[in-house]
């Protein structure tokens, strides 16, 4: 540990600069000097080797509490009930129960799905996409989905989006997977996490720690998940 890391640490020792100084001082000094606050003195100005000042001790004492306070909040988060969208909902179609099946995986961060849609969108022009799910939780509201108030759709913000119509294509990475077309055969993506590949041409393998459901909904014309599994050590 160098020179910051120890006086970093030492600040979250005592409760004031004063204490902190004290713990300099030896009985020895007390006692030539007859003065604690002259001891004090002696040490701030560097006659007992190297310190903080106090203002370096307040900046450093401010950090170190925060952290602590950031670890606190991290293990408080962690800790808490994940609030799914889907809880408390009479789901009859195949697609959205598979959706608050995997909801709470994707929100906690075991697990990211794409999912792939195919269906006409308000205008009646076919349209499909991937869209990675645990993104949009973070990024949506999913309670009008469950409760049918509204469709999910693939947008031109989704990992890919293809209008069969316009013939509008596009491709974007998200918080989970970057897009690789270096494929000439199937389009891949790579999860951020893990590195691992997802493959999601039929023909072949999703790629390790990965499966692909394909599933029957009342809803859309054809729909696909992909569930790529995060590993924990």
């Amino acid at each position: 540990m160098d020179a910051a890391g120890r006086f970093s640490d030492s600040t979250t020792q005592f409760k004031t600069y004063e204490d902190y100084l004290d713990s300099k001082v030896t009985p020895m000094d007390l006692f030539y000097l007859k003065s604690r606050e002259l001891a004090r003195k002696l040490v701030e100005h560097g006659h007992k080797g190297t310190v903080l000042s106090r203002e370096e001790f307040e900046e450093r004492k401010a950090a170190a509490q925060a952290a602590e306070a950031a670890k606190i909040n991290a293990f408080y988060n962690r800790s808490r009930p994940v609030i799914l969208a889907s809880a408390g909902k009479g789901l009859k179609d195949n697609f959205l129960k598979a959706l608050a099946e995997r909801e709470e995986a994707n929100r906690s961060g075991k697990m990211t799905s794409v999912i792939f849609i195919r269906d006409h969108n308000t205008l009646g022009q076919e349209v499909s996409g991937y869209i990675d799910y645990a993104h949009r939780l973070k990024t949506q509201d999913f309670e009008p989905y469950f409760s049918g108030k509204k469709r999910l759709m693939p947008g031109r913000s989704d990992l890919c989006y293809y209008n069969w119509k316009t013939q509008v294509s596009t491709s974007n990475p998200s918080s989970n997977f970057e897009v690789i077309y270096d494929n000439p055969n199937s389009l891949l993506f790579k999860n951020k996490r893990d590195k691992k590949i997802l493959n999601v041409d039929p023909l072949s393998g999703p790629g390790e720690d990965s499966r692909r459901t394909v599933l029957q909904s009342d809803l859309y014309v054809h729909v696909v998940l992909y569930d790529h599994n995060i590993r924990t050590v």
